[in-house]
């Protein structure tokens, strides 16, 4: 390839990837939570041991991954409006980006024993 040419992924797109994959991992989210509610439907019996199966600590600990995703999609995609619809948004993408890193950073640890205070109760007691 020419010089200048390739595309060498600096934060802009890393921030893309994050976001598409986030958005993808909420949408199957979605799709696995619409089919394990239309179980009740079809066998309330299966139904109830598919939520016991979502009262153990790995999915709890999946349930954090699920809050990290939607909070770094929401707050990835405000910073894309941004950059879409501020006239100056393209040259401060950067120093966005990194706003709603440290944002987000703050807002996980907030979130992290209000998810997690069932697992973390089981694991090392009340």
């Amino acid at each position: 390839m020419p010089a200048g040419t390739l595309y060498r992924g600096r934060e802009g797109m890393w921030s893309w990837v994050a976001h598409r994959v986030t958005g993808v991992l909420i949408f199957f989210f979605l799709f696995v939570h619409v089919l394990d509610t239309a179980l009740v439907r079809v066998s309330p019996e299966a139904y109830d041991d598919t939520v016991a199966i979502y009262k153990t600590p790995l999915v709890n600990l999946m349930e954090y991954g699920l809050v990290a995703a939607v909070l770094f999609h929401a707050l990835n995609g405000l910073r894309v409006i941004a950059v879409d619809f501020w006239s100056k948004g393209a040259k401060y993408q950067k120093q966005m980006l990194w706003t709603v890193m440290g944002i987000w950073a703050v807002l996980m640890a907030g979130a992290f024993y209000p998810v997690l205070q069932h697992t973390l109760r089981e694991l090392f007691g009340s």
